[in-house]
């Protein structure tokens, strides 16, 4: 079953549309018939009794939505600069340090950092940094009237959630800037009279980054299915943390509306990412 279909219908026989089971939105009308994007329906929850799986992804998938935003803007903020500074330094201390902590990056399991960083900053050093070991986007109250949302609780499952993707960001990022600067019109820049800093502002940085928006598109269409573990550990209250219970529980539904939802994600960034393509390379065009 496709996430989306567009159906044609003759209006005096909408009675399917409005049928419990499916969703529908109306694009446009033409005499009697209207042509509608017609939303799958995900069956209910077997656990979960009389609660559709569309309703338990709709609750969670904002949050999960939240989580991968702040971890892959963390990366992004810092894998490029980062990546930009190892470039200028390049076969210096500060450059081989930098690639030594990305390396260590990479290679440590998300799990094990999560653990790592709840311990740490949440039970030894919460006195210091005010942090919780585990805890979701939205909490009820000390009187139990309200929900009301704690952004601190973000802070920790972000940074290590954007671990990996921050060590990539900057080892690309440094790879592809020395590949441009080594160009003959960076050459030709510097010619001109032009600062390091003027090149990499006006020639070099924009031209280095198609690798990074590659790597970027696709670690964070993965964040949204692997946020799981993170998620689990940290108890935010997301799309990860609700396929781990579906599976402890043999939920399918949920489980099989969580890989549609998380598929129809992952293709609409790619698609978002072609178009970026066009405006980072002039040479690319869009058929």
């Amino acid at each position: 079953m496709s996430p989306l279909s567009f159906h044609s219908i003759n209006t005096t026989d909408f009675t399917y549309v409005d049928d419990v089971k499916y969703t529908s939105a109306v694009l446009f009308t033409i005499g009697k018939t209207s042509t509608v994007l017609k939303f799958p329906y995900l069956r209910q929850s077997f656990q979960k009794t009389g609660k559709n799986v569309s309703t338990v992804i709709g609750e969670t998938l904002p949050n999960t939505m939240i989580l991968a935003i702040a971890a892959i803007s963390v990366a992004l903020i810092l894998g490029l600069f980062l990546g930009v500074i190892s470039a200028l330094y390049r076969d210096g201390w500060l450059d081989k340090f930098i690639q030594v902590v990305s390396t260590m990056g990479m290679s440590v399991p998300s799990f094990f950092s999560a653990i790592l960083f709840a311990f740490l900053f949440g039970y030894v050093l919460h006195e210091f940094t005010g942090l919780k070991m585990s805890g979701s986007l939205y909490e009820m109250d000390d009187y139990g009237e309200a929900m009301h949302i704690q952004w601190r609780n973000l802070v920790l499952p972000a940074i290590v959630l954007g671990i990996r993707p921050l060590a990539v960001i900057t080892q690309l990022m440094r790879n592809s800037l020395l590949e441009v600067m080594s160009q003959e019109y960076i050459t030709t820049a510097y010619a001109k009279g032009l600062t390091t800093l003027q090149v990499i502002n006006r020639h070099a940085f924009k031209n280095a980054l198609n690798p990074v928006v590659t790597a970027v598109s696709g670690w964070f269409a993965s964040m949204l299915a692997g946020a799981v573990f993170v998620e689990y550990i940290f108890n935010w209250n997301g799309l990860g943390k609700e396929i781990v219970e579906a599976l402890n529980t043999l939920d399918l539904p949920i489980i099989t509306g969580a890989v549609l939802v998380i598929a129809t994600l992952f293709i609409i960034i790619n698609i978002f990412v072609d178009v970026i393509y066009v405006w980072l390379d002039p040479r690319v065009k869009l058929d």
